[in-house]
């Protein structure tokens, strides 16, 4: 487990202690937050826009959340995500019609997952949300998806996931890992609860005798649960890209005869040439959010006809 991970979920004393120490600066960020957030402008737009987002750091399975919500509106519906540690800054659109326009160092890792897994959607990166809606819609697309669009203030279906794995302490970054205070929780239209209304199902694509774990992704403890007999770990900060030579030289240490890898991190590894056995993360859901989505697109639709 790494430092900040230990540190926001399972502190030692010492961090307990800077945690608390550090408190008038998490009682200014989540002051900063909730003004910003209170103050900026609403947005309206002819469209059906859900926004699936977290208040806590790290993964929380939002992309394999969009993926499973998405994948019954694949060919009408766009998704809209920062594309975070990118290569590459302004709008992409990344996919659109069936073909994958950018390489992962302009998309970025999540959103060329997206394309790979929903190729019929059209997939745009934008750090400007306002500009990456409009684009979409202008390309035709009436049902929107955003990815981490809780902040965004507009016309949409606000869903926020909890996690199993809670923080330590109920504060703010730095002294706790929130980004918002949990009271936002309330200002949700679902709270989707992990073990309750979605759970993760992990199955091996390709495994092998000698598995090395390479990943890139917030919190890899999350995937202890699910992995099997490994020979090693190499973990890497969330959305990071991969140095080939450093792998291959840990492959050879441990002698591995694969890389278990999440497809987040595939589309960064497959043009290495390493063998690689796959996590693959099937997100099952409730059948109770399918169709509070399905309303919600369906009331959109019904009052767009009535215009």
């Amino acid at each position: 487990m790494k430092f900040l991970e230990r540190y926001f979920f399972n502190p030692s004393v010492g961090q307990k202690i800077l945690a608390i120490a550090l408190l008038p600066f998490s009682l200014f960020y989540a002051l900063t937050a909730t003004i910003r957030r209170s103050f900026s402008s609403f947005n309206t737009y002819k469209a059906a826009i859900i926004s699936i987002g977290n208040l806590v750091v790290g993964g929380s399975g939002k992309t394999p959340l969009v993926i499973a919500l998405a994948r019954e509106y694949e060919y009408s519906c766009a998704i809209i995500l920062r594309g975070y540690k990118r290569r590459s800054k302004g709008l992409y659109v990344v996919a659109h019609n069936g073909e994958i326009r950018y390489n992962v160092e302009k998309s970025g890792d999540e959103a060329q997952l997206l394309a790979k897994r929903l190729p019929n959607a059209t997939i745009i990166v934008s750090e400007d949300r306002a500009a990456g809606i409009q684009q979409a819609i202008k390309l035709g697309r009436r049902i929107i998806f955003l990815d981490d669009g809780f902040r965004f203030k507009c016309n949409k279906l606000n869903i926020l996931l909890k996690p199993q794995l809670s923080p330590y302490f109920p504060f703010c970054i730095p002294s706790g890992a929130y980004r918002e205070l949990p009271s936002a929780y309330k200002s949700a239209d679902l709270v989707l609860y992990e073990g309750k209304e979605y759970t993760r199902e992990v199955s091996i694509k390709n495994p092998t005798e000698r598995m090395l774990l390479v990943t890139a992704i917030a919190n890899p403890s999350r995937l202890e649960r699910f992995l099997p007999v490994i020979v090693g770990k190499l973990s890497y900060a969330d959305h990071s890209f991969f140095s080939k030579e450093k792998i291959a030289t840990e492959m050879q240490k441990y002698q591995a005869t694969s890389l278990l890898v999440t497809e987040k991190d595939e589309v960064k590894l497959k043009d290495f040439g390493f063998p690689l056995s796959l996590l693959k993360l099937e997100m099952v859901i409730d059948s109770d959010v399918y169709q509070r989505v399905a309303q919600y697109i369906g009331k959109y639709a019904a009052i767009s006809q009535t215009k």
